[in-house]
């Protein structure tokens, strides 16, 4: 049985008077975002391409006493998502802070890849994210109060992951979208930032970390000694979305477990000589 939620732990980010909109929050991530602006007290909008996945997570947090509404709504489509923030706004009121997490991936090599493949990834990362901002900063700015935009992003998004190349200009587009949108807004106090995970457990890496082999060598990659979980990147997020980072805007923050740190350990160096 789930503990009833108690916000007075978390009051300190001062998110318990917020609506928080949370994309592709049916699972993963982004679920596990949306309980955790619960435990702050804020009222949450759980949307997911997949509406019954994001109704269990909404039921998940009003069970425990928190405030949660699901909608289902594909992140790539402006219809879509412009009816998704009239049930918010008429639901819990306007937008306070916009989580962009829905993502979609293909693995293909770029010359080989199915354009239509291509088109749907981009799509749902990166054009997804503005047509979401687009969708909900409207009410923001009419509410007059700021607000923020944390996109997530990922460790792809600076290097390049091979035979995932949408993916990975999915997600470093998404960094240059959420400067410029960090420009555009701050007239409006609507901070726009970055979150990219590293490696990160989730239902859809878990295949990789049951094979103990290839979760081995992984986590012998990384500096912290084990992959992420979602709730290392709610913590970042939430911290990112409140008060407490208000002067915090136009940054990508690197989640990694100082993974990328280690990019001059592979690099052969000569035998030292031994002194005598």
């Amino acid at each position: 049985m789930n503990e009833v939620i108690n916000t007075k732990s978390n009051s300190w980010l001062g998110l318990s008077d917020k609506v928080c909109v949370v994309t592709g929050a049916g699972s993963g991530i982004g679920a596990e975002v949306a309980r955790q602006f619960a435990t702050c007290g804020a009222s949450v909008a759980i949307l997911d391409v997949n509406e019954a996945a994001a109704s269990l997570v909404a039921s998940e947090i009003v069970d425990r006493g928190g405030r949660a509404i699901a909608v289902g709504a594909d992140a790539g489509s402006q219809a879509s998502m412009q009816q998704a923030a009239c049930r918010v706004h008429h639901g819990l009121g306007p937008c306070n802070v916009l989580v962009n997490n829905a993502a979609v991936r293909n693995r293909s090599a770029l010359i080989g890849i199915d354009l239509a493949a291509w088109s749907r990834v981009l799509e749902v990362n990166l054009t997804g994210a503005l047509i979401c901002s687009q969708a909900f900063v409207p009410h923001m700015i009419e509410a007059g109060k700021g607000g923020s935009l944390v996109h997530v992003a990922s460790l792809v998004g600076y290097h390049p992951q091979p035979d995932g190349g949408a993916y990975s200009v999915s997600k470093a587009g998404m960094m240059m979208l959420s400067r410029l949108l960090s420009i555009e807004l701050a007239p409006h106090r609507i901070r726009s930032n970055v979150v990219a995970p590293g490696f990160t457990r989730t239902p859809a890496t878990e295949a990789a970390y049951d094979h103990a082999e290839t979760a081995a060598a992984r986590i012998a990659m990384i500096p912290a000694g084990r992959a992420a979980t979602p709730t290392d990147l709610a913590d970042v997020i939430l911290f990112i979305a409140s008060e407490r980072a208000s002067y915090i805007n136009g940054q990508d923050l690197l989640v990694d477990g100082g993974f990328t740190n280690t990019l001059m350990t592979t690099v052969p160096k000569l035998p030292q000589k031994e002194s005598t």
